[in-house]
């Protein structure tokens, strides 16, 4: 909950003898006592008052649970022995029946197999409502499935492919994006020139028609592609680089460096792009209509620190970025494998580690479950599991005056 300090004027209190003291006393005094009663009052609101205030400002919030919803870790290593998970969808709630995804369902997708192979996973889990697991595609090598992967309304999983050529030294290659329908079976492989080895990505779904962004790691790029669902299946109607100039390399520690998360607001047509290489954040205007690329974008975010090798990144309901960190850049122990809540002026609000060593913090995805409920949901890659959490959000801002 983020509680302000209230002012004097809105206390109110009724005169009684502390009051009727601090009357007596000098100004400067009296407004010290005043704010420290103030504060006193503050924590109390917090404890006791807003949550009933909330409750009776709408006839909806007054069976809306105050205590924190059961948190879930669960494995993403599937019988194969997957590991590093990357991507991560929730299954939205108008997704079609009569497969093997439900709404509420949560996918995520592996990068390396049984041998810890930097682009050789090849499966995606799914993780249902109440914690149980099981295996919703596996494909067949090489696939090295990345942080790309999306749930859409027509009825179809979209992921990113970027595999590696294995051995040792792997190295990344073009890459692709997979076209899975509901029963976790493989329907069309989507490439293009404008794909160049696919970390992530993130869509605008209409539904028979699907923009997705995707940054390269190879050329350090950002590409449109718009898809149409024709014949039962996804194509290609236009593709455009539309935005470039970002840091990009192989790196021993962290397999690829270059633009990574990306985040869509449709209102306002800017793509939001988290570079890990800069370790910075940029907004790229008119990203659903643009043709050509005008650069890198407008920088937003730079924060050396709280951002240790911007990564996955997505719009929260609330309007705030969350980003997460690879530690790959500008590492801090003191932080590691962070989660950081910022902005969209660069403002930075909180942070929060999904596990006590570097290099844990990947993908994540945050929907709307209610109107006063979200779901947040981050991995951790070294310990090889996701965790998901329900927050209630109908006390968490203040009513209206």
């Amino acid at each position: 909950m983020k509680i302000r300090e209230l002012n004097l004027r809105e206390l109110n209190l009724s005169v009684s003898p502390s009051a009727a003291a601090i009357e007596g006393s000098s100004p400067t005094r009296r407004e010290a006592r005043c704010r420290r009663l103030a504060r006193a009052f503050t924590i109390a609101v917090a404890v006791a008052v807003l949550p009933a205030r909330f409750a009776m400002a709408d006839d909806d919030d007054k069976n809306q649970q105050i205590l924190p919803f059961p948190t879930l870790v669960e494995t993403t290593v599937p019988g194969n022995g997957d590991v590093n998970p990357y991507g991560v969808a929730f299954v939205p709630h108008s997704f079609p029946a009569g497969g093997l995804l439900q709404p509420g369902d949560l996918l995520v997708s592996n990068f390396n197999n049984n041998q810890n192979i930097q682009g050789t996973g090849t499966t995606i889990i799914k993780v249902a409502p109440n914690g149980q697991t099981s295996l919703f595609f596996q494909g067949t090598a090489p696939l090295g499935l990345s942080t790309g992967l999306a749930v859409l309304k027509a009825g179809f999983v979209l992921v990113a492919n970027c595999p590696t050529t294995g051995g040792a030294t792997p190295m990344a290659e073009q890459g692709s994006l997979l076209l899975i329908d509901r029963n976790g079976n493989l329907v069309n492989t989507i490439t293009s020139a404008v794909v160049q080895g696919p970390w992530d990505f993130t869509v605008q779904d209409e539904g028979t028609k699907v923009k997705v962004f995707v940054s390269n790691v190879l050329t350090g790029t950002v590409s449109r592609l718009d898809l149409s669902l024709n014949g039962g299946v996804f194509t290609v109607s236009s593709a455009a680089v539309i935005a470039s100039g970002y840091i990009h390399r192989p790196d021993p520690a962290t397999f690829e460096v270059g633009p990574t998360g990306l985040a869509y607001d449709v209102r306002h047509d800017i793509l939001y792009v988290a570079s890990t290489g800069d370790n910075e954040v940029f907004a790229v205007k008119n990203a659903g209509k643009e043709n050509d690329s005008d650069g890198k974008g407008r920088l937003i975010y730079a924060d050396q620190l709280h951002l240790h090798g911007a990564l996955a990144m997505v719009l929260a309901p609330n309007g705030h970025l969350l980003v997460s960190n690879s530690d790959g850049i500008n590492p801090d122990p003191n932080q590691p494998s962070e989660i950081v809540e910022f902005t969209v002026e660069g403002e930075f609000i909180g942070e929060l580690s999904v596990d006590p060593a570097e290099g844990g913090a990947f993908g994540l995805n945050i929907v709307k479950f209610t109107d006063d409920v979200v779901r947040l949901a981050a991995v951790d890659d070294n310990a090889n599991n996701i965790t998901i959490w329900k927050l209630n959000t109908a006390n968490l801002t203040d009513p209206a005056p």
